[in-house]
């Protein structure tokens, strides 16, 4: 463009409440508020609440690695409550993308979408990744075997081209996610029950094997310990957003998203203490620095059987987060797509009700990404993404305040404007601690997006023809 018509550019034009409304409304309102807090566990409490606990205890915070959760879930207390009152709010697929849109106009709305494309799709490949490493040693378990060159990432110098079980896992929650969301939420709802309920037996069990003694010294590394330990335990709940991307889908969305949003980070935070005051109850925190701290912990005891229980709930943990997250990933397309951003192919929604060509084209690169990549260095970027996105939701809810075009849901945040400024600062100070290397690539990644927004979404948005 020339330099001209860059001057004339109105990055900051904002979408109607109504128009989205209106293209939304397609989509089959299947969804309540049991369904959203399956579908936000599922997403949060994955094979991090059997090894994070451990992990932070022996290298960070000792047996306060309990006061670490509470901190860590106090902030994103604040987070999820400004999430609950703008998709309670704005009950509208996208999530994050679509407030920014409306609250802050179009070029905030693309980078806040641009950056939970990154969350959403990377974290999926990353787990399905483990996922694949489970699934082949219970395989293995039986005796079972697959070729080598299909077991890991493309890296022919030890002999592997794919991870076919991460391709396969990936396609599979695909096809049930096809079927629409009432068969999806039936098989996530009893994978969630089950996750929950090996938790529980692992909880119950251990209790009896607690040695008060463990816990002394309660923080051994002090309160800067129990502090470092918190901003590495608070990526343990990130996810509990991907509940706002249903919100088109969901009966009573004005009551129930709050139900969901909110109701997902209690249990987690009940859930992720109660693992920790247990585990660093039955070793003494300095054993725990391990792969797997709470098998280890039951092998401890001679309660191996129990260890292998937490085998299939990490592969039923690990479904269920991919199912979450793949969902959320094909609402975030649609979206993007539905506002013109993205080719409009991917903003259609078919005769049931369901945005088909997001789902498989993010399938693909999902698959793609498990299969093919090595993941461990780029899993950072989802931190800067979603930490990016809770910044904006925050602040959102001040912008919100004054808008009267757009009525009041059923929740709003208390203690305002303190509680969403708390919860904005929060959010930058969280990402004051991300490592330079992810700021690095992370700048690489808005760089590419505002590229193709530049190239491509700025001439195709449909705001263009509304104004």
């Amino acid at each position: 463009m020339r330099n001209e018509q860059i001057m004339k550019l109105n990055l900051f034009r904002k979408e109607s409440l109504q128009r989205y409304l209106g293209t939304d409304k397609h989509f089959v309102k299947t969804l309540g508020a049991f369904d959203l807090l399956t579908l936000g566990i599922g997403a949060v409490i994955g094979t991090g609440i059997f090894i994070l606990p451990g992990t932070v205890a022996a290298t960070e915070a000792g047996p306060g690695v309990t006061l670490s959760f509470i901190v860590a879930a106090a902030v994103c207390a604040l987070c999820s409550m400004c999430y609950a009152e703008l998709s309670s709010s704005i009950p509208v697929a996208g999530s994050a993308y679509s407030y920014g849109n409306i609250l802050y106009g179009e070029v905030i709305g693309w980078i806040l979408g641009w950056a939970l494309v990154l969350e959403y799709m990377l974290s999926v490949a990353a787990v399905s990744s483990g996922w694949a490493a489970y699934f082949n040693s219970l395989l293995n378990s039986f005796g079972l075997h697959i070729p080598h060159f299909l077991e890991g990432p493309y890296d022919p110098s030890h002999g592997t081209y794919i991870n076919l079980w991460a391709v396969i896992s990936v396609i599979l929650i695909a096809v049930l996610l096809s079927r629409g969301m009432k068969s999806s939420m039936k098989f996530n709802n009893a994978a969630v029950i089950i996750k929950i309920a090996i938790i529980f037996i692992f909880i119950a069990v251990g209790l009896f094997f607690i040695k008060p003694k463990n816990y002394q010294p309660f923080t051994p590394f002090g309160a800067n310990g129990v502090l470092h330990g918190a901003t590495t335990v608070f990526f343990a709940f990130l996810g509990f957003d991907v509940v706002s991307s249903s919100a088109a889908e969901v009966k009573n969305p004005k009551k129930n998203m709050p139900i969901g949003i909110i109701g997902t980070l209690i249990i987690a935070a009940v859930l992720y203490m109660g693992v920790s005051v247990v585990l660093t109850g039955m070793v003494n925190y300095k054993q725990l620095d391990v792969a797997n701290p709470v098998a280890y912990a039951l092998k401890m005891v001679n309660q191996g059987w129990i260890a292998d229980l937490l085998s299939l709930g990490a592969i039923v943990g690990m479904s269920t987060m991919m199912l979450s997250m793949i969902y959320s990933s094909s609402r975030l397309i649609y979206s993007i797509g539905r506002d013109g951003l993205l080719p409009s192919f991917l903003g259609k929604i078919d005769k049931s009700g369901l945005p088909e060509n997001a789902l498989w084209i993010v399938t693909i690169i999902i698959a793609l990404m498990g299969g093919l990549f090595s993941l461990d260095e780029l899993t950072s970027l989802v931190s800067i993404g979603t930490l990016l996105a809770f910044t904006f939701v925050s602040f959102g809810v001040i912008l919100l305040r004054k808008r009267k075009d757009i009525p009041e849901g059923n929740f709003r945040v208390p203690l305002y404007p303190f509680i969403p400024i708390l919860s904005g600062l929060a959010c930058i100070g969280m990402m004051c601690f991300l490592h330079a290397k992810t700021y690095l690539f992370a700048g690489i990644w808005f760089a590419v997006g505002l590229l193709i927004y530049f190239v491509y979404g700025y001439r195709h948005s449909k705001l263009n023809k509304v104004r």
